[in-house]
């Protein structure tokens, strides 16, 4: 993946074809493979656009969901409908490589999920769909660069927090300018919170979603977002789930507050939950849920020059401590074993110039207490310290670790510490908290600065540290990483000004990060 748009990527991002040229690229659609229903299907079937994801060297996920009636449950008939797609090497479909037909069926709220396999690597591909003489949107994706390729560049874009509340989604639109090859999501892609009055958007609804339907109406809401419409619609997302797609800070089969909901109540809530959080992503079947369990962790390879490893921090783990006592508890496991011993080993026998690790929850030490004395979010990695501690002493004897999290609704960029106990403890890897896209707002940055300056002398391993909503973009090459984080003035208007707050580097070999 070389980061530099070609003149056709280039006109795709400033004309916006991904996502406002269906109907001028009806015409060009090839007669019918796939016979109409005897009763036509509602207008808008594609009100959620087209989005791609998971890349390998040959193949990549296509996916869409067939919703009329979006925030109603969809407004589909119940039965299967044969949806066609197609693939092409130029945004007019002249070239048309592969093309088939798929079901959109009603029992996975009539999503479509094509793993398109046999195409070339680290190419770039136009596709869309077409229900009923209805066309989708066109979208744009790119595979995976060749097994054994070591050079190369690579364009990352890491984002996570999207609260619909809070505020519009307007970072997405300066990231569609950036062109990054693969979109990294790792959490919190809805919120499950109940509708406010005074939010700066309405979330649908009349309560938190518990049940598939209602889950379903939360994602299609998200969906309508155009900036978020548009980027999905112009590179391959990489996506995992953190706590908000279920239930806040909910822990395995634990809900947050396990006094209101029963164990078979939440359950059931999970299973609603991982249904339509596999409905609406573009994932291969392997995340087929099997009831309250989905498999998300996965590893992805970049050529020779990124593997990507990413992490399910929320199936698998203890119950959150309550005190700093539990956090040091040597039972305390975040991945599970399974997990845990897949991630090692991946790291160990990586290839890789660049071993990446997408983490939903924050690994370096957030100490709150000023002065002597620890105070951590229990929450995040620093509640499991024990595992912790012995990952981050595995990372002595790995090639460039650099982990990319979120779920902190701040930039926090840090140094990872083989012991954070220990101020003369070795540099082990760098760590990018990326900030949110939306959720919290527009923050006081005075009132930020001053609960949070105070904390920096407990915690020299900070880099960067601040409050304002936008994501980071990572290039990467053999010999470093390059890194922006990159800010808008506003996400309380549809439209905002973007900028770079700061720039970083990794160097090929020296473990931490630098501000340039």
């Amino acid at each position: 993946m070389t980061g530099v748009p070609s003149p056709d990527r280039r006109r795709f991002l400033t004309t916006g074809a991904a996502v406002l040229g269906a109907a001028a690229t009806a015409q060009l659609w090839l007669p019918a493979t796939a016979h109409a229903a005897a009763t036509p299907l509602p207008d808008g079937v594609f009100s959620l656009g087209v989005a791609s994801g998971d890349p390998l060297p040959d193949g990549v996920v296509l996916w869409t969901r067939l919703a009329p009636d979006p925030l109603n449950g969809g407004g589909m008939p119940d039965r299967p409908v044969p949806v066609e797609w197609e693939l092409a090497l130029d945004e007019r479909f002249k070239k048309v490589v592969r093309r088939g037909i798929a079901q959109a069926r009603p029992e996975f709220g009539h999503s479509v999920h094509v793993d398109v396999r046999g195409l070339r690597a680290d190419h770039t591909y136009w596709y869309r769909f077409r229900a009923d003489g209805q066309i989708s949107p066109a979208g744009r994706t790119r595979t995976a660069p060749p097994r054994h390729r070591a050079g190369g560049h690579l364009r990352i874009a890491l984002a996570s927090c999207q609260n619909w509340q809070h505020g519009y989604f307007t970072p997405y639109a300066d990231m569609l300018r950036q062109d990054p090859d693969v979109v990294l999501f790792v959490g919190d892609y809805i919120y499950e919170s109940k509708p406010s009055s005074t939010a700066v958007r309405r979330h649908e609804g009349g309560d938190e979603p518990y049940t598939l339907v209602q889950y379903r109406n939360r994602y299609a809401q998200y969906r309508t977002d155009p900036d978020l419409a548009a980027m999905h619609a112009a590179a391959p997302w990489v996506v995992t789930f953190d706590d908000h797609e279920v239930d806040n800070d909910f822990a395995g089969e634990i809900p947050q507050d396990p006094a209101k909901q029963s164990h078979d109540a939440f359950v059931a809530r999970l299973t609603a939950a991982y249904q339509a959080y596999y409905e609406h992503m573009p994932v291969r079947a392997t995340a087929v849920p099997d009831g309250p369990h989905i498999r998300m962790y996965r590893r992805l390879e970049f050529g020779r020059l990124a593997r990507l490893n990413v992490l399910d921090t929320r199936q698998f783990r203890s119950d959150q401590a309550t005190t700093q006592a539990g956090a040091e508890d040597p039972g305390m496991t975040m991945l599970g074993a399974e997990q845990r011993q897949w991630l090692v080993d991946g790291l160990h026998d990586s290839p890789a110039r660049w071993n990446l690790i997408a983490s939903q929850i924050m690994m370096a030490e957030t100490d709150l207490q000023v002065g002597e004395g620890k105070l951590w979010f229990y929450d995040a990695w620093d509640g499991y310290q024990v595992e912790r501690n012995a990952l981050l002493e595995e990372f002595r004897t790995v090639r460039n670790p650099v982990v990319l999290s979120g779920d902190r609704h701040l930039t926090m960029i840090s140094d990872l510490k083989e012991d954070f106990a220990d101020p003369d403890s070795a540099v082990v890897g760098a760590e990018f908290v990326g900030t949110s896209i939306s959720s919290n707002g527009d923050q006081d940055q005075t009132a930020f600065h001053a609960e949070w300056d105070p904390r920096r002398p407990d915690n020299p391993h900070w880099k960067v540290i601040d409050a304002h909503r936008g994501y980071h973009l990572f290039d990467i090459r053999r010999d470093g990483i390059d890194a922006q984080v990159r800010v808008v003035d506003t996400v309380l208007e549809p439209r905002a000004t973007p900028s770079t707050l700061a720039t970083l580097r990794v160097e090929n070999g020296r473990p931490g990060v630098e501000v340039v």
